[in-house]
């Protein structure tokens, strides 16, 4: 009975252990640089990228086998109801008997073939673009990432203004309920701040929904799962370090999309070498080795029947010549040259579009540093009206509509702050993306 009362304390002592570690792995802290750490590892779409690395190294070595030693094996068993004669003159002889057996090894090796060496080159630069492809694919998730990110934190700040708005509606309404019961307020004055206040409750309900969705959403970016428990820690926008660089130029050479484009360039080029090379003549060597048995009856791997076995092998050298194909190789080439031609075009819409993106980061920087500015001093002008127009409520020199256009002034005054610090810091991520920086952001 000792022995399983022990057992039995042992195993929920264990439960409660496992039960603490669960708890406390669905709790994790993200700040900004965890987040984009986590993702890159975890991203689906990035651990999909690098599967395409390996996948790329196994499609090299396929090729490379073609430039390798190829050793085949073969054998045969058959059999002949009737079995062809040879007539030469008036002698009759008999080809072969009933049963036949045969075993054999084949060799060859390319000595020459300009497609299998082009082909290895170009699966080499198919590795390469598939690590920038993971590349890119890193620098998207980073993107989506800290644009997500900052746009919780710009909510949880709309959070606070509308708690800090319900807290000074609520002090209102209270203050206005005695005034009513005292006879000196009116039951709609009273109504409105209700009604205002209901609103602003709503706001708060829908606001926290959209935060626990778009946690959701980091989370999913991250390949996290959704149902693991987060919490960001507090940050105000207003303590956000407002410091990109503006640069006049593009430094296409260090964005992993032109990189991209300039090797889909290469393996083009290589792609023209491989067509062109149909028209190259290929040299192989090869070597056979064959040992064949016959018999009349079934024994052919029996000691000492009646089969009779021999061998024999060869070894030379295969010269393949193209001489016309119908110009279907000429067309090859020739579509190839096109596919060259329209990746020129692609790397000027490259070059384009890392022009605009830098020129729009760059304008929506210096707009939303003047917005910040304006709004600042707004926010702060906005408070003193506030204030004042409370404390002439309160001594009968304003209206309640006074006092709630107040309010809303500030709370607009307050959110437009906010959202030009977040425009700001999404045009911050923007301009590193299109200097090829953005990857700074997990350092």
């Amino acid at each position: 009975m000792n022995r399983i009362k022990n057992k039995f304390l042992a195993l929920t002592a264990v439960l409660m252990l496992v039960g603490i570690g669960v708890s406390e792995a669905q709790t994790v802290e993200l700040t900004l640089k965890d987040a984009l750490n986590y993702a890159v590892k975890n991203n689906i779409n990035v651990r999909k990228a690098r599967l395409a690395i390996e996948r790329g190294r196994y499609k090299t070595a396929e090729v490379r086998a073609q430039a390798l030693p190829q050793l085949t094996g073969s054998g045969s068993l058959g059999y002949s109801p009737i079995i062809g004669q040879l007539v030469v003159d008036t002698l009759i002889f008999q080809m072969g008997r009933a049963w036949n057996s045969s075993v054999g090894v084949q060799f060859s090796q390319q000595l020459f073939n300009q497609q299998v060496f082009t082909g290895l080159k170009a699966s080499q630069a198919s590795e390469d673009y598939y690590k920038l492809n993971a590349e890119l694919s890193e620098e998207q998730i980073i993107e989506q990432v800290s644009g997500t990110y900052y746009q919780i934190l710009l909510n949880r700040e709309l959070l606070t203004v509308i708690d800090t708005n319900i807290k000074n509606t609520s002090s209102i309404e209270r203050t206005i309920t005695d005034q009513y019961r005292n006879g000196l307020a009116r039951k709609i004055d009273l109504d409105r701040v209700k009604v205002s206040l209901t609103n602003l409750r709503t706001q708060l309900d829908q606001l926290n929904n959209a935060i626990i969705q778009q946690e959701n959403q980091l989370k999913y970016y991250m390949g996290m799962p959704v149902k693991t428990e987060i919490t960001i820690p507090e940050m105000q926008l207003t303590n956000l370090i407002l410091n990109a660089a503006l640069t006049d130029t593009v430094n296409y050479s260090g964005r992993t999309e032109f990189q991209i484009i300039k090797k889909q360039e290469d393996l083009l080029n290589l792609q023209k070498k491989a067509y062109t090379a149909e028209y190259y003549p290929t040299l192989s060597l090869t070597s056979n080795y064959t040992y064949t048995g016959m018999s009349n009856k079934f024994d052919l791997y029996k000691s000492g029947g009646d089969s009779y076995w021999y061998d024999e092998s060869s070894i030379g050298i295969s010269l393949r010549i193209p001489i016309f194909d119908g110009f279907a190789t000429r067309s090859r080439v020739r579509q190839a040259k096109i596919d060259l031609l329209e990746n020129k075009e692609d790397q000027r819409n490259v070059i384009q579009s890392l022009n605009l993106a830098n020129e729009n980061a760059k304008i929506q920087i210096k707009n939303n540093l003047n917005t910040i500015n304006a709004q600042k001093a707004n926010v702060k002008l906005a408070e003193e009206v506030y204030y004042s127009t409370q404390n002439n409520y309160k001594n009968g020199l304003a209206t309640l509509t006074d006092l709630l256009d107040a309010e809303n002034s500030l709370t607009d005054a307050q959110n437009s702050y906010n959202q030009a610090l977040l425009n700001y810091k999404i045009a911050e991520i923007q301009l590193l993306k299109s200097n090829g920086n953005i990857k700074s952001l997990l350092n």
